[in-house]
């Protein structure tokens, strides 16, 4: 996959002209909210691009290439003991 730089990656996004409701659920809510939006991020084509933007921005809520803000925060620890 190639990384694509910009904002156009969104073009092509599986939540495009959906409600953004869905993709930023009550964090102790129920965990069907969390799924629901995370199974839109499964079948997306830039679910990668995604999540790369929101660990770069540190996008701090919703749902972003399929992972919760929990979820990026253990990734960015991961790459820095990685690195």
């Amino acid at each position: 996959m190639t990384v694509q730089t910009g904002m156009a990656w969104r073009k092509q996004a599986a939540c495009r002209g959906m409600s953004t409701v869905i993709f930023y659920p009550d964090p102790e809510g129920p965990e069907e909210d969390i799924s629901s939006a995370k199974a839109v991020c499964e079948q997306c084509p830039v679910r990668e691009t995604c999540l790369e933007h929101a660990l770069t921005n540190r996008e701090r809520y919703g749902i972003w290439g399929g992972t919760t803000e929990r979820e990026r925060r253990r990734i960015i620890r991961q790459r820095r003991k990685s690195a």
